[in-house]
């Protein structure tokens, strides 16, 4: 089944907001064999919501709609799908004591822009939103179903959930069976990559696709099968991950389908070991990106961010000589660091990093994106690796960050 995403909202079209939502619900979607054909923004303008509404009613029969639902003049979503529906507000006795509720529960009071969020539109079902203020609504004409939802991430993937993908599955039977299979590679740019993949690709089944997701450093692959018969999706997805695997032997970081931050935490939890940083050109980067899952307490110590050169001699105990005969961008200094992080932070394991991450503070000898990075572990082990990025300030961190991430994994 077929299925389009509209985001509402100016806030979106200017940037100030990123739109979350969308991704979020096409993940969801595709997982229960719905195809999302389409995801599109429009502003808080009313003639320009009907015009994507009529766009999206031609291309598929389900069309889902975020945004706009709040208690401010900007929030016309409601009024606009009315007018379009040919239907009238209403005031909802049920919606507002789930209103009421709400706010005795977080003990805060009423007020009369609060009482308008009862204000539902009579030409369609109302779905009680337990997790706020705005309800769903869900609208059916001639075959056509349209959902309007909140655009708040966490009331939007609560309705989501507990009421519109049940609704959704309820209502429509699947048609087609999609598996997806990812993997993290490294040691390929892009191109080389999908150079080296060309003959995969093209013996591939016309039921199977292979998708680039690059990122700084590393790429991940996913592979894609779509059939009506669930025993042939997983014949075909299966086939096909056999002979990837064998084309990228000693590449293949993790088939997992989640980000690295995430897989060094599960490994670190599963190794029962934990992991401390030291860093410099980074500022904190790797341990804000380790610290970004839930339960990272668990297995992270803590991060020192020495970006003078005096704080990596008297925090982290890097020497002198080291700093004037090398440099602190250097192998001596970055494995000194990883050690002095070690000890200092009582870690199995601890990562470093230091480089000149841009645009300024480049030489000949060592150009606007040379970083060294290092790792050093309780065993006594160190080891450390050179690389030489480009010259975008923002790209040379978010690469270093995937780097000490993928030497986090390879060490454990």
């Amino acid at each position: 089944m077929d299925v389009e995403i509209i985001t509402i909202g100016d806030e979106l079209l200017i940037g100030q907001v990123v739109d979350t939502n969308s991704a979020w619900m096409g993940r969801m979607l595709n997982d229960i064999g719905f195809r999302v054909v389409r995801k599109t923004a429009v502003g808080d303008d009313g003639e320009v919501i009907a015009a994507a509404l009529d766009a999206a009613k031609k291309r598929a029969p389900v069309v889902l709609l975020t945004g706009g639902l709040g208690p401010t003049k900007d929030d016309i979503t409601l009024h606009t799908l009315c007018r379009y529906f040919g239907c009238e507000m209403h005031f909802s006795e049920e919606v507002y004591r789930d209103i009421e509720q709400l706010f005795g529960r977080n003990g805060r009071a009423m007020n009369e822009l609060t009482r308008l969020q009862a204000m539902v539109p009579d030409g369609g079902t109302v779905i009680r939103n337990r997790a706020g203020t705005a309800p769903c609504t869900w609208f059916e004409r001639d075959g056509w179903l349209l959902v309007s939802m909140p655009g708040v991430p966490s009331e939007m993937k609560w309705l989501m959930t507990h009421e519109v993908l049940p609704r959704l599955q309820t209502r429509f039977r699947q048609d087609v069976f999609i598996r997806h299979q990812s993997y993290w590679v490294s040691g390929y740019t892009e191109s080389a990559l999908a150079i080296h993949l060309t003959d995969f690709e093209n013996r591939l089944p016309p039921s199977v696709k292979l998708a680039y997701l690059p990122q700084a450093g590393i790429i991940r692959l996913r592979l894609s099968a779509c059939c009506r018969q669930e025993a042939d999706t997983e014949a075909a997805l299966t086939s096909s991950r056999r002979q990837l695997e064998e084309r990228l032997q000693g590449h293949i970081v993790s088939d997992e389908d989640r980000n690295l931050e995430t897989i060094a935490g599960a490994r670190l939890r599963a190794a029962g070991a934990t992991v401390a940083t030291a860093e410099s050109c980074t500022g904190g980067a790797v341990a804000a990106s380790l610290t970004s899952v839930a339960g990272s307490s668990d297995y992270f110590r803590g991060s020192i961010v020495a970006y003078a050169d005096p704080v990596k001699q008297n925090v982290l105990g890097v020497s002198a000589e080291a700093l004037e005969r090398h440099g602190a961008v250097s192998r001596e200094v970055v494995e000194q660091m990883a050690c002095g992080a070690l000890k200092t932070l009582d870690a199995d394991f601890a990562l470093a990093t230091s480089g000149i991450a841009g645009p300024g503070g480049g030489t000949p000898e060592k150009p606007v994106g040379t970083v060294w990075i290092a790792i050093a572990a309780k065993d006594g082990s160190t080891s450390s690796k050179h690389y030489q990025f480009g010259a975008i300030r923002e790209q040379n961190i978010q690469r270093t960050v995937n780097m000490a991430l993928l030497m986090l994994l390879e060490r454990l």
